[in-house]
């Protein structure tokens, strides 16, 4: 099979297609077909050396942490698909390829009528937004979240789901472009970062209270600022550390307001937690995008042959939603 296999590491021209093995799916996994694929921050650092698959090293480090496609086998002991089955799944690596196996828990039914690229740029960010705001960050209805990068693939997500989940959303992003589509995924507020600082302009819209949740992908540049913004009992959910992973921090503040700061990766995590995020997903996610409350943006859909070009896209901090890669 065709595949996008790193055999050495650095800037996009290493990303180079060659053949391989197909994959042999385990008792429990599925082979899947891939129609499409998604380019994430996290394949940027793989490509980087900066973020090696979790596990022993794999013979092919394939990068791609989320896919679309049918179901072309299954393992023994499969009981969820069958051959033919149109499916995503989330993946510890190896979507940006024409077969990969996937574990049949953390594979999902694509929605009826949801197109294979619209597919394959779900399992990944809208997993990680789920997870974020729900379970790590524990917004209910009601709540007041603040979520930064709002344009991108899981800010675009998690402002669809706090807005569905009935919170008041703060979001930060850095255009006028950005801004517009930022409001029309379900944001209260946007703040453009390159015109003012998001937190007087939180601290103003709250009456000084400050947001239950915030999700971060920036790290240093804005700990203070988040810790600033958070209300008595709120949680700061890092989820990337685009600026540094080391910062200022003010303990006193920590403990006089009761804060809670939690990272979150979903890469590392032991399978059997995975597998009960899916399920969650699936009773309590999976729904609002089967009917059209919630959907995966796309910015832009390249080939596989294009994916060099792709991770420069991604990496220009241009996108709206989502990079997709076809198969």
């Amino acid at each position: 099979m065709r595949a996008v296999v790193l055999e050495r590491y650095g800037g996009p021209e290493v990303l180079t297609v060659r053949e391989i093995p197909v994959p042999v799916p385990g008792p429990e996994e599925v082979l899947i077909r891939v129609h499409a694929t998604a380019v994430n921050r996290a394949d940027l650092a793989q490509r980087e050396g900066r973020y090696p698959p979790p596990g022993k090293k794999p013979r092919y480090e394939v990068p791609g942490l989320e896919a679309s496609g049918e179901v072309e086998a299954v393992g023994e002991r499969v009981t969820l698909f069958q051959p033919g089955d149109r499916v995503m799944a989330l993946l510890p690596q190896g979507g940006y390829a024409e077969y990969v196996a996937a574990h049949e828990r953390l594979t999902m039914p694509i929605p009826p009528g949801m197109a294979w690229e619209a597919a394959g740029a779900v399992p990944e960010v809208f997993l990680t937004a789920f997870d974020a705001l729900y379970n790590q960050g524990q917004a209910r209805p009601g709540s007041s979240v603040l979520v930064h990068a709002g344009a991108s693939g899981v800010g675009s997500a998690a402002i669809q789901l706090a807005h569905h989940g009935q919170m008041r959303v703060i979001a930060t992003v850095g255009s006028q472009m950005k801004r517009e589509a930022a409001r029309a995924f379900g944001a209260d507020v946007v703040v453009n970062y390159r015109e003012e600082p998001f937190l007087p302009v939180v601290k103003r819209v709250t009456d000084h209270r400050g947001v239950d949740v915030i999700l971060d992908f920036v790290g240093r540049d804005y700990l203070e600022a988040n810790v600033d913004a958070l209300a008595e009992d709120g949680t700061l959910v890092v989820i990337g550390t685009l600026s540094g992973g080391e910062g200022r921090l003010n303990l006193g503040t920590v403990l006089g307001r009761r804060l809670r700061i939690q990272g979150t990766a979903l890469r590392s995590r032991p399978l059997e937690r995975k597998m009960a995020l899916v399920q969650q997903f699936l009773r309590e996610g999976w729904p609002l995008l089967a009917d059209g409350r919630v959907k995966p943006v796309i910015d832009r859909t390249y080939s596989l042959d294009q994916v060099a070009d792709a991770h420069r896209y991604l990496a220009s901090n241009q996108n709206i939603g989502k990079v997709v890669v076809t198969v």
